[in-house]
C-alpha cells in the first residue's frame, strides 16, 4: 500500500492527465472504496457500480482535493461513503414511489372515461419528453421518475449542480408548452425571456 506521500503524488499527476499514475492510484484505492461501498450497501452488484463511480469521480475531480483536509485515502473515501449513501437513499425514494403510484393505481372498476384521460396524460406527457433535449430530458427523467435529488444528478451526470437545476427547470417550461393545447400556449410576448436554452447553449453544458 503506498504512503500519503505516494498517494498525493499521484493524485496531483492524474490532475494533470497522466493515465499512469492515475493507474497507480486506482489500484491502491480501488479495494477500500469497494469494501466502503460494500458495508453500506450490503450488495456485491451495487458495490461494484459505486466503486466505479467513485473512481470515476476522482479522475474527474483530482485537481479538487486539498491536502489541509486529509489525506488523499481520505477524501476518496469520504466520497465513497457519500456515494453509497446515496444509492441507499435513491432506492428507498425509488420504493416508496412505487408504493404510492401503486395506491394510487386507477383500479379496473374506475368509470372508463376516468381510465381513459389518465391513459391520454400518461401518453402526452411521454410525447411531451420528445421535445426536450438529451440533456434536458435525462434530467427530467432521473428527478421525477427516478427519484433523485438535483445534487444526486449532478453527481450521476457529472455537471455542476447550477447546471442541473438549469436543465430542469427549462426542460419543464417545454414540457408545459408541449403538454399544454395549442389554444391555451402563451403567445410570443408571454413566454419566459431567455429561459428555454439554443443548441449551441446545451451543447455547452455537456464540454
Amino acid at each position: 500500500m503506498p504512503v500519503a506521500e505516494d498517494l498525493r503524488r499521484l493524485l496531483n499527476l492524474a490532475a494533470r492527465g497522466d493515465e499512469a499514475a492515475f493507474e497507480a492510484l486506482y489500484r491502491a484505492v480501488a479495494g477500500p472504496v469497494y469494501g466502503v461501498a460494500q458495508r453500506t450497501l450490503r450488495s456485491p452488484a451495487h458495490a461494484e457500480e459505486v466503486a466505479q463511480e467513485v473512481l470515476l469521480e476522482v479522475w474527474r475531480t483530482a485537481a479538487a482535493y486539498r491536502p489541509e483536509r486529509g489525506s488523499v485515502m481520505t477524501w476518496v473515501l469520504t466520497i465513497a461513503h457519500h456515494r453509497a449513501v446515496d444509492r441507499v437513499r435513491s432506492a428507498q425514494a425509488s420504493a416508496e414511489r412505487d408504493h404510492r403510484a401503486g395506491s394510487r393505481a386507477p383500479s379496473q372498476d374506475d368509470p372508463p372515461d376516468e381510465q381513459a384521460v389518465r391513459s391520454l396524460e400518461r401518453q402526452r406527457v411521454r410525447s411531451a419528453l420528445t421535445h426536450l433535449s438529451t440533456a434536458q430530458r435525462e434530467a427530467v427523467v432521473l428527478a421525477y421518475y427516478g427519484g433523485y435529488t438535483q445534487r444526486e444528478i449532478a453527481h450521476r451526470v457529472g455537471v455542476p449542480l447550477g447546471t442541473v437545476k438549469t436543465r430542469i427547470r427549462d426542460g419543464l417550461i417545454r414540457l408545459r408548452t408541449a403538454i399544454t393545447p395549442d389554444g391555451d400556449r402563451p403567445g410570443p410576448s408571454e413566454e419566459p425571456s431567455g429561459s428555454v436554452p439554443g443548441p449551441g447553449r446545451v451543447a455547452g453544458a455537456w464540454r
